[in-house]
């Protein structure tokens, strides 16, 4: 067989067999299309899940990163710029220096102590100032009340005395008549003048 045979021969069986390839290809996507899109759906939400755990956890990283580290690389960074500086400005306790010596560790902490001594021992006089004010009110509210009550009480007092006294001088009237009405039977009418 020659070789053009040959190769056509190859060439139709490849057709035939691409040709059969290509009809399972189509069968398998027919059959595995829905699990394939539900694959998709199950990886996009997935997917949207993991970003919804990762975002917050990166954020808190980051904050992280920016109240520890960048602190401390700044202020590496600023102490290298100081020191290569020809002509350092003078700022903050460095202007209390003299002759470029360092004011002693000791001294800087011993001001913060007496300071932080005279804010605390402010806040207690204030908190105790306000404690007293508050019992004085209390105190001026009981004796208004202790005032009020006695008032009350003399009030009562004079009403039951002016009620007991009315009620003692119309018992004395009323003694008086009978007195008067008993001692006065045995007299004639005629005013004490011996009867006829």
């Amino acid at each position: 067989m020659p070789i053009t045979a040959k190769r056509r021969k190859a060439r139709k069986e490849a057709e035939v067999t691409l040709a059969r390839l290509q009809d399972l290809a189509k069968e398998q996507a027919d059959r595995l299309g829905p699990y394939a899109d539900q694959a998709k759906d199950q990886a996009a939400l997935t997917l949207l899940q993991a970003r919804g755990w990762t975002a917050p956890r990166l954020e808190t990283a980051a904050q992280r990163v920016e109240d520890t580290v960048a602190p401390r690389v700044a202020g590496l960074l600023t102490n290298a710029a100081q020191r290569i500086d020809p002509k350092p400005a003078r700022r903050g306790l460095r202007l209390f220096r003299s002759g470029g010596r360092r004011i002693p560790r000791g001294v800087v902490i011993g001001g913060a102590a007496l300071v932080g001594g005279v804010v605390v021992y402010s806040l207690i006089r204030l908190r105790q100032a306000s404690q007293d004010a508050e019992w004085q009110e209390h105190l001026d509210q009981a004796r208004e009340q202790v005032r009020e009550t006695r008032e009350n009480l003399e009030d009562k007092a004079t009403e039951v005395a002016d009620s007991a006294a009315r009620t003692a001088k119309a018992t004395k009237a009323k003694a008086k008549e009978k007195v008067r009405a008993t001692s006065g039977e045995g007299e004639a009418p005629d005013n004490g003048r011996p009867g006829k």
